[in-house]
């Protein structure tokens, strides 16, 4: 199936590179393992104590791996669910970006003016066929309802997440300054977990601040909370499906990606 394997690309594409990853060290360029075992040989504490080991070595590479693993399969699902907007709504790819302009003021104090974007946009006005238009404007409705936002809502926009484990203050901070943002735009926002890891004070503290959110859950059937059921009724694709039956492949490549950075080399 092409869409399956275009979707498989976008997917691990970005994963690919988390098998290249080396540790710096405190070094500006990444550290191999002869530069590690130079490096720490050279330390005397450290070569007393056997830390300029390999082991050692792969226990900093896959330490700093694990991250990489998490950041790239975020980009990965970020790039995968804007896909599917574009390929069920027949959107271009300026349709499904979002970004606002800000001014901010850097350590020296100078003022720039920066751009924030966000993962992917819906504009209702932009979605031709109209029983697809219908389902989205309803589901739009029946969220910004249940926040309590009285404003005219003409579309949505989505930050996309592949979990959502810390309880990271400066970054719930700048998505609740994104929501105030999209609201004022008359653009939903909406935090699309693509798994069930979230901290369930912080899901509470998005949803106070406006944004309607959806998590990675297959076994619930509702698409005002799970981001499975909201591909599947309201944008028509079965997203869930898709990982089920591509699965094999999925835990494969990235079994050879984890085997990658544990290795001592």
């Amino acid at each position: 199936m092409t869409r399956d394997a275009d979707y498989t690309e976008i997917l691990l594409s970005p994963l690919r590179e988390s098998a290249k990853y080396l540790p710096k060290m405190g070094k500006v360029e990444e550290v191999d393992l002869d530069g590690f075992t130079r490096l720490y040989g050279a330390d005397p504490l450290y070569h007393w104590m056997g830390l300029d080991s390999p082991l050692m070595f792969a226990a900093h590479k896959a330490a700093g791996g694990m991250t990489s693993v998490y950041r790239q399969l975020g980009i990965g699902c970020e790039r995968l669910f804007r896909q599917v907007i574009r390929d069920e709504l027949g959107l271009n790819s300026e349709q499904v970006k979002w970004s606002y302009e800000y001014v901010d003021e850097d350590n020296n104090g100078k003022v720039k003016k920066r751009t924030l974007a966000l993962d992917g946009r819906i504009e209702l006005a932009d979605v031709n066929d109209r029983a697809q238009r219908s389902r989205v404007e309803d589901w739009i409705q029946s969220r910004a309802d249940h926040l309590n936002i009285i404003a005219p809502i003409k579309g949505a926009v989505f930050e996309v997440r592949q979990g959502y484990k810390s309880a990271d203050s400066k970054r719930q901070n700048a998505d609740l300054t994104n929501a105030t943002r999209a609201l004022g735009y008359l653009l939903l926002p909406t935090l699309v977990i693509m798994s069930t890891q979230i901290n369930h004070v912080v899901r509470q503290r998005y949803e106070l601040g406006n944004w309607a959110v959806l998590m990675g859950t297959a076994d619930v059937d509702d698409a005002a909370t799970s981001t499975f059921a909201f591909s599947k009724h309201v944008l028509g694709y079965d997203l869930a499906g898709y990982f089920t039956r591509n699965t094999r492949t999925l835990r494969a490549e990235v079994e050879s990606i984890l085997k990658a950075l544990l290795e001592a080399k």
